[in-house]
Protein backbone atom coordinates (compact mmCIF):
# COMPACT_ATOMS: atom_id res chain seq x y z
CA UNK A 1 0.00 0.00 0.00
CA UNK A 2 3.00 2.28 0.48
CA UNK A 3 3.51 2.54 -3.30
CA UNK A 4 -0.10 3.62 -3.75
CA UNK A 5 -0.76 5.91 -0.77
CA UNK A 6 2.61 7.46 0.05
CA UNK A 7 3.01 11.07 -1.05
CA UNK A 8 -0.67 11.72 -1.85
CA UNK A 9 -1.29 14.08 1.09
CA UNK A 10 1.38 16.07 2.89
CA UNK A 11 0.37 18.12 5.93
CA UNK A 12 2.93 20.49 7.48
CA UNK A 13 5.67 18.57 5.69
CA UNK A 14 4.53 15.14 6.92
CA UNK A 15 3.27 12.40 4.63
CA UNK A 16 0.14 11.38 6.56
CA UNK A 17 0.20 7.82 5.19
CA UNK A 18 3.82 7.20 6.15
CA UNK A 19 3.55 8.96 9.52
CA UNK A 20 0.08 7.89 10.71
CA UNK A 21 -1.36 5.33 8.29
CA UNK A 22 -4.01 7.90 7.31
CA UNK A 23 -5.31 8.61 3.83
CA UNK A 24 -8.26 10.24 2.08
CA UNK A 25 -11.06 7.73 1.58
CA UNK A 26 -14.51 7.66 0.07
CA UNK A 27 -17.66 6.11 1.49
CA UNK A 28 -18.29 4.06 -1.63
CA UNK A 29 -16.26 2.83 -4.57
CA UNK A 30 -15.94 5.53 -7.22
CA UNK A 31 -17.01 8.27 -4.79
CA UNK A 32 -15.69 11.79 -5.32
CA UNK A 33 -16.73 13.58 -2.12
CA UNK A 34 -13.16 14.55 -1.19
CA UNK A 35 -12.37 15.95 -4.64
CA UNK A 36 -15.69 17.80 -4.64
CA UNK A 37 -14.90 19.33 -1.24
CA UNK A 38 -11.43 20.40 -2.35
CA UNK A 39 -12.53 22.02 -5.61
CA UNK A 40 -15.82 23.64 -4.58
CA UNK A 41 -15.23 27.40 -4.77
CA UNK A 42 -15.97 29.74 -1.89
CA UNK A 43 -18.88 32.16 -2.01
CA UNK A 44 -18.14 35.81 -2.67
CA UNK A 45 -18.71 38.55 -0.16
CA UNK A 46 -21.80 40.67 -0.74
CA UNK A 47 -21.41 43.95 -2.56
CA UNK A 48 -22.87 47.08 -1.01
CA UNK A 49 -26.09 48.03 -2.78
CA UNK A 50 -28.22 51.13 -2.60
CA UNK A 51 -31.97 50.51 -2.59
CA UNK A 52 -33.78 53.74 -3.49
CA UNK A 53 -37.54 53.57 -3.10
CA UNK A 54 -38.26 55.71 -6.16
CA UNK A 55 -36.04 53.60 -8.49
CA UNK A 56 -36.43 50.02 -9.69
CA UNK A 57 -34.09 47.39 -8.33
CA UNK A 58 -30.89 48.32 -6.54
CA UNK A 59 -27.81 50.23 -7.58
CA UNK A 60 -24.17 49.12 -7.33
CA UNK A 61 -20.83 50.79 -7.90
CA UNK A 62 -19.74 51.01 -11.54
CA UNK A 63 -16.81 48.69 -10.83
CA UNK A 64 -17.43 45.70 -8.54
CA UNK A 65 -14.60 44.14 -6.55
CA UNK A 66 -15.52 40.51 -5.84
CA UNK A 67 -13.79 39.03 -2.78
CA UNK A 68 -13.95 35.50 -1.37
CA UNK A 69 -15.64 34.53 1.87
CA UNK A 70 -13.81 31.97 3.98
CA UNK A 71 -14.82 28.40 3.21
CA UNK A 72 -15.14 25.12 5.06
CA UNK A 73 -13.61 22.00 3.53
CA UNK A 74 -14.78 18.65 4.88
CA UNK A 75 -12.56 15.68 4.04
CA UNK A 76 -13.05 12.03 4.85
CA UNK A 77 -10.04 10.12 6.12
CA UNK A 78 -9.41 6.48 6.82
CA UNK A 79 -6.68 5.20 9.09
CA UNK A 80 -5.08 1.75 8.91
CA UNK A 81 -2.68 -0.15 11.16
CA UNK A 82 -1.58 -3.78 11.52
CA UNK A 83 -2.30 -3.96 15.28
CA UNK A 84 -5.01 -2.71 17.63
CA UNK A 85 -2.57 -0.76 19.82
CA UNK A 86 -0.79 0.63 16.77
CA UNK A 87 -4.11 1.78 15.36
CA UNK A 88 -5.21 3.48 18.58
CA UNK A 89 -1.83 5.18 18.96
CA UNK A 90 -1.84 6.40 15.34
CA UNK A 91 -5.48 7.57 15.51
CA UNK A 92 -4.95 9.64 18.66
CA UNK A 93 -1.67 11.04 17.34
CA UNK A 94 -3.22 11.98 13.97
CA UNK A 95 -6.23 13.77 15.49
CA UNK A 96 -3.99 15.65 17.93
CA UNK A 97 -1.63 16.55 15.06
CA UNK A 98 -4.57 18.02 13.10
CA UNK A 99 -5.84 19.95 16.12
CA UNK A 100 -2.42 21.38 17.05
CA UNK A 101 -0.97 22.00 13.60
CA UNK A 102 1.89 24.49 13.44
CA UNK A 103 0.65 27.27 15.69
CA UNK A 104 -2.83 25.97 14.88
CA UNK A 105 -2.29 26.09 11.10
CA UNK A 106 -2.13 23.23 8.64
CA UNK A 107 -0.52 23.51 5.23
CA UNK A 108 -2.02 20.72 3.13
CA UNK A 109 -0.36 19.66 -0.11
CA UNK A 110 -2.14 17.50 -2.69
CA UNK A 111 0.66 16.81 -5.23
CA UNK A 112 -1.53 14.83 -7.66
CA UNK A 113 -3.71 17.85 -8.40
CA UNK A 114 -1.17 20.59 -7.62
CA UNK A 115 -3.29 22.06 -4.81
CA UNK A 116 -2.07 23.63 -1.56
CA UNK A 117 -4.40 24.77 1.22
CA UNK A 118 -3.69 26.83 4.34
CA UNK A 119 -6.34 25.76 6.85
CA UNK A 120 -7.13 25.16 10.50
CA UNK A 121 -8.91 22.22 12.08
CA UNK A 122 -12.45 23.01 13.24
CA UNK A 123 -14.35 19.77 13.83
CA UNK A 124 -14.47 16.01 13.39
CA UNK A 125 -17.52 14.01 12.45
CA UNK A 126 -18.51 10.70 13.93
CA UNK A 127 -15.90 7.98 13.88
CA UNK A 128 -16.94 4.89 11.90
CA UNK A 129 -15.07 1.68 12.75
CA UNK A 130 -14.33 -0.58 9.79
CA UNK A 131 -13.00 -3.42 11.99
CA UNK A 132 -13.69 -4.66 15.51
CA UNK A 133 -11.28 -2.84 17.82
CA UNK A 134 -11.76 -5.32 20.66
CA UNK A 135 -10.03 -8.01 18.59
CA UNK A 136 -6.31 -8.12 17.89
CA UNK A 137 -5.22 -7.81 14.27
CA UNK A 138 -5.39 -5.38 11.36
CA UNK A 139 -7.59 -2.36 12.08
CA UNK A 140 -9.14 0.46 10.10
CA UNK A 141 -11.58 3.28 10.74
CA UNK A 142 -13.08 6.20 8.85
CA UNK A 143 -13.93 9.76 9.97
CA UNK A 144 -14.65 13.18 8.52
CA UNK A 145 -12.69 16.28 9.46
CA UNK A 146 -13.79 19.84 8.79
CA UNK A 147 -11.18 22.51 8.06
CA UNK A 148 -11.58 26.28 7.71
CA UNK A 149 -9.76 28.06 4.90
CA UNK A 150 -9.83 31.74 5.94
CA UNK A 151 -8.34 33.07 2.69
CA UNK A 152 -9.56 30.68 -0.03
CA UNK A 153 -7.52 30.13 -3.14
CA UNK A 154 -10.66 29.47 -5.16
Amino acid sequence: MDRILAGLLIINGKDVWTEYGAFLAETKRGGMDNLTALLTPSKTKTETAVDIRELNGEKYATTLTPRNQPRDVELQFALFNKTRQGWLTSYFAFINFLKQGNGGWLDMEFPQIGLNLHVRYTDSGKFQPLTYLWQEGVHAGRFKVKFREPDPII
